[in-house]
This record gives structure tokens, C-alpha cells and sequence, in this order.
């Protein structure tokens, strides 16, 4: 019941409302009819083709054959909604049943290419009479529509027209159709198109100017770190060129200068301490003279050892020699 309730409203909740149905009830036909015609408005016709066909074992009825063709011609098959036709029990169908498979059977045949065979399928006593009846004006439009794909312009007018007279609860679109071929147009439909069109075009504009400053905005980053990268590139070979000028050259000369400026220091520093130690060596010599002693010999014992004193040096005792040998001339 839920199904069937909003199933003109919402097709897609009136299938899962009929499938929930049919997991608690699988064997009861007329939920499977309500699977079978939930999936067509839905727009699934496989699932409507099987749901169906199962009803119609169930019960031994055909009275979704139009439903049945029309999903067939929506899978691409008109030949199978063309045969369903054919092999339908047509007493066995009530009289809205038989048109509505009538009606489908022709759109097959045009889909087919075959547009005279469908103006003369519908050229049937039903299309002038009852006029208030419930299929007349989806058997006149078809009629029309078949006309009209013929090439029998008139002819289509003046039925599309019938039509039109005919719907009252506008369920075709008849009087668009007429009016499509007059040539006229309803100024406030195309306001509201070109009111949309400007509008996606207005958004168009904008998201390719956001595109495009986006754009601008990366290829911007990407200079700034292309130039940030070249000037430390640039930095780095200033300093190696700075480090090959002459200047640079000039200063690491005068840092090996300066390292054997050092060298030289400590080297003179070390002559000099070296003097300075052997000057010390021989005031110690002088001032300590007397407190060395040598041994008289190898087996001499330490008591017997007598000081030594220093020797004069070489310089004095020639000095004395001369000294003398000049008092002796002197004498003499």
C-alpha cells in the first residue's frame, strides 16, 4: 500500500517499499505486481520485465503486456515488444489495455523507421470515437507523433490539436507540440532559458577567472622560488669568484706569510733558548766548580776523591804566558 501511495510522487522509495514487501511476501502475486510496476516507473526494466512476467505465471493474466512491451523498447528491443503484440490474446485484454499495447506496438514499428506502417496500426475506429475516454488523447498524440514522423505535417497539426482537446488533465504535451509548430514560443519560457544560459555562463566566467588567478597565483610561487633559487645560485658563485679574485689570492698569500712569519719566531725563539741554556750551563759550571770531584782512578774509593778544580781556560793561561815571557824581558 505504501508503494502504491507514492508511487506517483517518488518512484525510486515506492521500489524499495515493494521490495521490502517482497522479501517478507515472494509468493503472493500481487506483490509482485507491485515490484513489477515500482521498477517501470522507476525506470528499471529489467527488474520490471522479470517482476511482471512472474505476475502474469502467477495468475494467468496479461494485463501489463503495454508495460512489458515498453520496457522492451527501452532495452533496445522493438522486435520483442512488436511480437508481444502479435501473440497477445486480444479478447482476453479489457479495451484501455488493448489500445495502450496498440499504441506501444506502433512507437516499435517507428523505432524501427517503419513510420507509414505505424500511421496505418493506429488508423483505428477508437481514434474518432470516445473522446472522453481515458486513452483518447494518448491514442490521438501517438497518431500525431506518427504523422509528424512521416512527413504528413498537416495532418499531424490538426491531430495534435484533437489531442489537446482531448487532455484535460494535461497528461501530454499536445499543446506544446502545436504550438512548436506554429512557430510560436512562450516568451516567459525564454526568459527563464536565457536567464539560466546567462547565469551558467556567468558561473562559467567566474570559476575560469577563479581558474585562470588560481593559475596566476601558482605560476607567481613558482617565479618567486625560480628567482628566490637563481639568486643563491648567483650568491654562491659571487663567493667562489670572490674567493678566485686577486684580492682573495693577495690575503691568502699574506696568511702564508703570516704562518711563515710564525714559524721563523719560533724558530729564532728556540735559538734563543738554546744560547740562553748553554750560557746557563756554564755559570753553573763556574759557580759549582769546587763542589764536583773526580775520582782518582776507576777503583778509587769516594772518600779519597780529591776536588777538582775547573780548569783555567785557554784564553787566561795564554794570556799568562805572555804575560810572563814579557816580565822576563822586562827584567832581563
Amino acid at each position: 500500500m505504501a508503494a502504491g501511495q507514492i508511487i506517483d510522487e517518488d518512484s525510486e522509495l515506492a521500489l524499495r517499499h515493494a521490495i521490502a514487501a517482497r522479501r517478507l511476501a515472494s509468493r503472493i502475486a500481487v506483490v509482485r505486481e507491485a515490484v513489477g510496476l515500482a521498477a517501470y516507473a522507476a525506470g528499471d526494466w529489467t527488474t520490471a520485465i522479470a517482476e511482471l512476467r512472474t505476475y502474469h505465471r502467477m495468475t494467468g493474466r496479461q494485463t501489463h503486456l503495454a508495460e512489458l512491451a515498453d520496457c522492451e523498447r527501452a532495452l533496445g528491443r522493438p522486435e520483442r515488444a512488436i511480437d508481444l503484440y502479435r501473440g497477445a490474446d486480444k479478447d482476453a485484454l479489457d479495451q484501455a489495455g488493448s489500445i495502450e499495447l496498440l499504441i506501444v506496438a506502433a512507437g516499435a514499428r517507428g523505432d524501427l523507421g517503419q513510420h507509414d506502417a505505424a500511421v496505418a496500426m493506429l488508423q483505428i475506429k477508437e481514434l474518432t470515437a470516445d473522446a472522453d475516454a481515458d486513452w483518447a488523447a494518448r491514442l490521438r498524440y501517438a497518431y500525431a507523433d506518427a504523422l509528424l514522423a512521416a512527413g504528413r505535417r498537416d495532418e499531424a497539426r490538426e491531430w495534435f490539436s484533437r489531442a489537446a482537446a482531448a487532455d484535460e488533465d494535461d497528461l501530454t504535451d499536445a499543446a506544446e507540440r502545436l504550438l512548436e509548430l506554429d512557430g510560436v514560443t512562450i516568451e516567459g519560457d525564454d526568459e527563464d532559458e536565457d536567464d539560466e544560459t546567462r547565469d551558467g555562463e556567468g558561473e562559467a566566467r567566474d570559476r575560469d577567472g577563479e581558474q585562470a588567478r588560481e593559475g596566476d597565483d601558482d605560476r607567481d610561487d613558482e617565479d618567486d622560488d625560480l628567482e628566490a633559487d637563481e639568486d643563491a645560485d648567483r650568491d654562491d658563485d659571487y663567493e667562489d669568484e670572490d674567493d678566485d679574485r686577486p684580492e682573495a689570492r693577495a690575503d691568502s698569500r699574506d696568511e702564508d706569510f703570516d704562518d711563515e712569519d710564525e714559524l721563523d719566531d719560533e724558530a729564532d725563539e728556540d735559538v734563543d733558548a738554546g744560547i740562553d741554556s748553554d750560557e746557563d750551563e756554564r755559570d753553573d759550571v763556574k759557580r759549582g766548580g769546587d763542589e764536583f770531584t773526580t775520582p782518582a782512578g776507576p777503583d778509587a774509593d769516594e772518600e779519597s776523591a780529591e776536588p777538582v778544580k775547573p780548569a783555567e781556560p785557554e784564553s787566561k793561561a795564554a794570556e799568562g804566558k805572555t804575560t810572563g815571557e814579557q816580565g822576563k824581558g822586562d827584567n832581563a
